[in-house]
């Protein structure tokens, strides 16, 4: 906290500038000491806050834009990307397509209030399709509002801020092994529950993209089930010819009386380590109900050159 104090009064805007998109761009540097400090400095300098604001707003903005382009580029690679250096790869793609299922593209505003979530909301929406007017707008409402509530704070809670920083400083390394005690506590959490729900489904069967081609040539009976999230309005999806769309949300209460008795059943999602389809094989194995999951979803379908049908959303 102390280089980050030192940085900001040697360079002010500047290293708010690159403190907020660094940290966009997804390194592990906080951007809410930098937003906080340029608080502090508005308190004596009214004028300083709006350009404090203007700078943390345009270097997120850049940040996110190239996340989104490239999203829309390499659509769900780039997520798997992001996914593999957080602690819970296997199913943050999914919390933030259920974030955007829920709260539409509002959740680019409330986005960065969400550890886990910014830095994928950005990729996601490309991935999904959204129109970059769409993404501009409410992003920058997102931005201006987490950018502006950390200015805020620090202009507010200005005498409070520095003496928090005095008393961090005079803390020194007490205060770094604090931290890094708590943060250490909270990554084995997280691993061991990630390990916990892994053993659960490790045993769950899977299928290659042409043992499933093959089936499907051959007639078999089955029901293939889709358990990604729907994508937004604008968005197109494919799916697998004749699969049958189920939310994972809806997969406990889901009709399964009409699925023939004696089909082969198949999920499959767009996900890191087909986190979402090996949850949803082991819910209907909750309800009595033998499922496989199709290895690799249908990203590894696409690839290996099998046809799907586009669906394009109004």
């Amino acid at each position: 906290m102390e280089n980050i104090t030192s940085l900001f009064s040697q360079h002010g805007l500047l290293a708010l500038f690159f403190g907020v998109l660094v940290e966009q761009l997804g390194a592990p540097i906080p951007a809410l000491p930098f937003l906080l400090l340029a608080g502090v400095a508005a308190a004596d300098n009214g004028v300083f806050a709006v350009q404090a604001l203007a700078v943390a707003t345009l270097a997120s903005m850049i940040a996110d834009s190239v996340w989104f382009y490239a999203g829309r580029r390499f659509g769900h690679r780039v997520l798997a990307l992001l996914c593999r250096i957080s602690i819970s790869p296997d199913t943050c793609v999914r919390q933030s397509e259920l974030s955007f299922a829920r709260r539409g593209i509002a959740t680019l505003v409330v986005a960065k209030f969400v550890p886990g979530l910014s830095i994928l909301t950005p990729p996601l929406a490309g991935a999904m399709g959204m129109r970059v007017s769409s993404f501009v707008l409410f992003n920058i409402a997102g931005t201006l509002l987490w950018a502006g509530s950390g200015i805020a704070g620090g202009l507010l809670f200005h005498n409070q801020v520095g003496q928090l920083l005095a008393y961090l400083s005079q803390l020194g390394d007490t205060a770094m092994l604090l931290v890094a005690c708590g943060v250490a506590l909270y990554i084995v959490i997280r691993i061991w529950r990630r390990w916990r729900v892994k053993r659960s489904v490790a045993s769950l069967p899977r299928v290659a993209p042409a043992q499933l081609a093959d089936l499907l040539e051959r007639g078999e009976e089955l029901v293939i089930v889709d358990v990604r999230v729907s994508l937004a309005a604008d968005a197109q999806r494919t799916h697998i010819q004749g699969a049958r769309h189920i939310e994972l949300s809806g997969i406990e209460t889901a009709p399964v009386d009409t699925w023939p008795a004696k089909a082969k059943i198949i999920t499959y999602c767009s996900c890191p380590n087909d986190a979402s389809a090996l949850k949803a094989a082991y819910l209907l194995g909750q309800r009595g109900i033998a499922a496989s999951v199709l290895h690799g979803g249908i990203d590894a379908w696409i690839d290996a050159g099998y046809p799907v049908e586009t669906i394009g959303h109004a």
